[in-house]
């Protein structure tokens, strides 16, 4: 691929507006670690809701669609839009909660609902865990991705890729804290969808394709159109549909997707002015996420099974790339290559964006757990705003590094999500559940943390090697749920203040929590008076609502493409009429506008 001087101006050019964006709030940034990780708590629904987007619009995103679309078709992409279910009743449930709860990270979560040393532990040992070693797996996923872009589309070799790409961004995330990552991703969205768009559009045009419809009747294709799995192959149908569907979104904890809110995400949440531009955020983003994104990715992916049908084809297409690197993930910035200069610079900008947003994202809110749950709260209490935000630089260039050398080591997009899904098998369910049954405590944490991780490791090492790995998740789902409800109930419950501290800051509400409220009461404690009425069986209506309407509108966009008129006419009212119910329903379960009490 040779760029000329209008593709590097573009790329030129977008580099300087993202350094510009980070120097212009450095300021800012340097003034605390509330500004450099949350950005004052000042930040609107609709930029937190895009940043939410564009950060999990990584440069391996389209590089892991198209793996899924040439391995398993379009049906395989169940695997990830099953997490919908799991989005929504973060945008319904969990959202206003944790805006509620006005903790700086969702980690300093356990102090607040559990007490005593296993609950420091806990928040110190996660901390780390997620901070350090489980952001790094996710970012060396990231990584790995551009350096099969940089080697496919510019020729580049690994090490000068990690050395390159990571240097720009890891200065940049030192920069500006959470405000420049916020701003720049505004920036890097609207790059990253147009040049996805225009990539799309162009090589269907493409000699040897025939357009949309010579695409559509290509033998090659025809086989991967389906956008459901073959009912009578449980090979396929178990593990990239039902399995998804009715056990990985509210068992598993993966970035992005946590039940009950988590990370990133629940960063996005913490930041927003209240607890209405939190929902909405967390709304704008599972729509985005799931309706809006995926179709220009599988596009690109169904032609390239026309340009490079087998690995071979991709092997000889870049025979200085080793065979280790050469897998289907490959085929998206293969495709890349044979764009026009102007479109190849805005396409590269694009990747570059979509690379940068999900890295200085995880650089981030992996510092802000090194710093808020360990440095402040275990090493040096009295650490003024200053040396608070240095030592959050110093570990953003820390955690950089581990990611680039994980980077090197991965193969294929596919496997750091399995990887990644395996690690986090049968934690979900304890996420969901804390928040409204009193009974779990510190010692359930810690122990779906052990098991998942250890039964993870186990399966890797000692599993048998036929084991696929949706079976291995099933097991370490029910090893896991097993271990941490019998630790819950042969373990001492929270502290009843704590208990009673965090329902009063909280306001969960609901039957898990009646023990408490009773027990109060006897003591003339009138905790269940200070609360608000229970909405969660609305807001579980609303989540179902929402997932019919964005559901409807991913299956319309793909019927619209594959010209079947019926069913996506269909689709696209139910789309429409899901969407009116859920806003009418939701205005219903807030007895009208939502609460904006909780602004600190």
């Amino acid at each position: 691929m040779a760029l000329n001087w209008i593709d590097w101006s573009i790329v030129v050019l977008f580099m300087a507006l993202s350094l510009g964006i980070g120097l212009a709030v450095s300021r800012r940034a340097g003034r605390g670690s509330a500004e450099f990780f949350l950005s004052g708590r000042e930040m609107p629904w609709w930029l937190l809701g895009i940043s939410m987007v564009a950060t999990t619009f990584s440069a391996g995103t389209p590089n892991f669609v198209t793996d899924i679309v040439r391995q398993h078709g379009v049906a395989g992409n169940w695997v990830w839009w099953a997490f919908l279910l799991t989005g929504m009743t973060t945008v319904f449930i969990y959202a206003r909660l944790w805006r509620r709860s006005g903790v700086m990270t969702d980690i300093e979560f356990y102090e607040l609902r559990y007490s005593g040393k296993p609950a420091a532990f806990l928040r110190g040992f996660r901390a780390l865990y997620l901070g350090l070693v489980f952001n790094i797996v996710v970012m060396g996923s990231a990584t790995l991705a551009v350096i099969k872009v940089a080697g496919a589309m510019l020729g580049a070799n690994p090490l000068e890729t990690v050395v390159v790409a990571g240097g720009v961004t890891v200065i940049f995330s030192m920069m500006g804290g959470l405000s420049a990552v916020l701003w720049t991703d505004f920036l890097m969205f609207a790059v990253a969808m147009g040049g996805s768009i225009a990539a799309a559009v162009y090589v269907l045009n493409l000699d040897g394709v025939g357009g949309l419809s010579g695409l559509l009747a290509h033998a090659a294709v025809q086989p991967k159109l389906s956008m459901f799995p073959d009912w009578h192959d449980p090979e396929t149908l178990l593990p990239v549909f039902i399995i998804p569907l009715v056990v990985q979104w509210w068992s598993v904890w993966y970035p992005g997707s946590e039940p009950g809110g988590g990370g990133y995400i629940a960063q996005r949440m913490l930041a927003a002015k209240n607890e209405t531009h939190a929902t909405g955020a967390t709304l704008l983003f599972n729509i985005a996420h799931y309706a809006l994104r995926p179709w220009p990715w599988i596009l690109v992916a169904l032609v390239s099974l026309v340009v490079f049908p087998d690995l071979e084809s991709l092997q000889a297409a870049f025979p200085k790339m080793a065979s280790g690197v050469v897998k289907h993930d490959l085929a998206y910035p293969a495709m890349m290559t044979l764009l026009p200069n102007g479109l190849q610079g805005l396409v590269l900008a694009s990747l570059m964006a979509a690379f940068m947003s999900t890295l200085s994202t995880h650089l981030n809110w992996g510092s802000s757990y090194v710093v808020n749950d360990f440095y402040t709260r275990f090493v040096r209490p009295e650490a003024s705003q200053r040396e608070q935000v240095f030592v959050g630089r110093l570990s953003t260039l820390v955690i950089m590094v581990a990611g680039s050398a994980l980077g090197l080591w991965l193969s294929n997009a596919l496997q750091a999500f399995q990887i990644i899904l395996q690690i986090g098998a049968g934690t979900g369910l304890l996420f969901i559940l804390r928040w409204f049954w009193w009974r779990i405590n510190s010692f359930s944490e810690i122990a779906a943390m052990i098991v998942s991780f250890v039964v993870a490791i186990g399966l890797e090492v000692w599993g048998p090697a036929s084991l696929p790995p949706w079976q291995k998740m099933t097991i370490g789902v029910g090893l896991t749920t097993a271990c941490w409800l019998a630790v819950t109930f042969v373990t001492r419950p929270t502290d009843e203040a704590k208990l009673r501290s965090f329902y009063l800051a909280i306001r969960p509400g609901g039957p898990g929590w009646r023990a408490v409220l009773e027990r109060a009461a006897a003591e003339g404690v009138p905790l269940e008076q200070l609360g608000q009425p229970w909405n969660v069986p609305l807001g579980i209506l609303c989540s179902v609502i929402g997932c019919v309407a964005v559901y409807a509108a991913l299956l319309a966009t793909g019927y619209w493409i594959y010209w079947q008129t019926v069913p996506a006419t269909v689709l696209t009212a139910v789309a429409a009429i899901a969407s009116f119910l859920m806003m009418k329903t939701w205005s219903r379960a807030n007895g009208g506008p939502a609460d904006n009490r909780a602004e600190s």
